[in-house]
């Protein structure tokens, strides 16, 4: 009992330190001038996916055998999955019952259009998240590809997928600035007070710095005990490595990217609650999938690699509304039924 209490002290403690996180993150962007939508895809983004690669780091290099190392590798694949479907999922579910509160205020009118049938924003937003995907998709194929093949020099292209973050990450930063540059970003900015000093205005410089880094401890340590948990709690569940890492860290570790998607959903930022997740995947895609390839074989079982497809199956969903510019609350909703198919899924993949 006291492993499960351990647990969710653990998860609690990731999910507050990675809020904390964010929120110094933010006035980071601010400082460094990354531009609005970077502050979502790259810096909030890399405090909510910390928690994964942390896992994975953790797990990889300080698992005694295959078996706890497995657990690294299957935490790489199990946030991707989670993103893909349960994120975006409560995000659409949360979208779709804000819109139909504005539409029942406005029904007075007699103009309201139906919630379901919004877009989630112009063309030229669905094809930038369509571009996050597009990234996405062709380096997440070919992580689940080289699960599946074992040759000698595999190992070494870790390196490589560090490699194509960098370029995302620059590509990001350069693009954020020049649309804010051009004055075609229209959302507000509204940062939250600094945690550390919630009565100024604008928090000194050495406050941000130190919660980032504060919190980055936290993160670090709550992860490590974490993954000491969950190789404990699988053998007690009747669990292995692997499945435990796709089922339960996932359901912690992914909080913060929903717990923003959601806030920000409620500020009326859907952009930066989108660009968040799509961040988060694109880290995931290549920074853990790095780290697992330095040091483990690298190798998918059953579960792994149905977890691979079903989440190429719900970007392949995503994708196709995004660029017929037909993404609705209620079709990102759907997403989240690709998680349900991935767990019945289960069933015959373990028998």
């Amino acid at each position: 009992m006291i492993h499960f209490v351990l647990l969710i002290v653990c998860a609690v403690a990731i999910y507050l330190s990675c809020e904390w996180f964010v929120n110094a993150v933010e006035w980071l962007g601010e400082r460094l001038d990354v531009g609005r939508m970077a502050v979502g895809t790259i810096l909030a983004a890399f405090g909510t996916a910390l928690p994964e690669s942390v896992v994975t780091l953790v797990a990889v290099t300080t698992g005694g055998t295959e078996e706890a190392k497995s657990i690294g590798v299957g935490a790489a694949m199990g946030g991707p999955l989670a993103l893909a479907t349960v994120a975006y999922g409560v995000t659409g579910a949360v979208l779709l019952v804000k819109r139909r509160r504005e539409r029942a205020s406005t029904l007075d009118t007699g103009m309201a259009v139906p919630a379901e049938a919004q877009a989630l924003g112009t063309e030229k937003d669905m094809r930038r998240l369509a571009k996050d995907q597009m990234w996405f998709l062709p380096v997440f194929f070919v992580k689940v590809s080289l699960g599946l093949v074992a040759f000698a020099f595999k190992p070494a292209l870790g390196v490589l997928f560090f490699a194509v973050y960098a370029v995302y990450f620059w590509r990001e930063i350069r693009a954020s600035r020049a649309e804010e540059a051009a004055g075609t970003d229209e959302d507000e900015v509204e940062l939250e007070a600094l945690k550390f000093q919630p009565g100024k205005e604008s928090p000194d410089t050495w406050a941000v710095a130190a919660q980032t880094l504060a919190t980055l401890v936290v993160i670090f340590f709550a992860a490590h005990y974490f993954v000491t948990q969950l190789d404990v709690i699988g053998p007690m569940l009747g669990l292995s490595a692997t499945v435990t890492a796709l089922l339960l860290s996932p359901i912690a570790t992914e909080l913060p990217e929903i717990m923003n998607a959601i806030i920000w959903v409620r500020q009326g930022k859907v952009k930066l609650a989108l660009a968040n997740i799509s961040g988060a995947m694109m880290i995931q895609a290549t920074v853990p999938s790095g780290i697992g390839l330095l040091f483990t074989i690298w190798h998918f079982d059953g579960p792994l690699l149905w977890s691979g497809i079903v989440t190429m199956a719900a970007i392949v969903y995503l994708l196709l509304t995004m660029r017929a510019h037909r993404l609705t609350p209620a079709r990102l909703t759907v997403a989240a039924g690709f998680y349900a198919v991935f767990a019945i899924g289960l069933v015959p993949v373990l028998t």
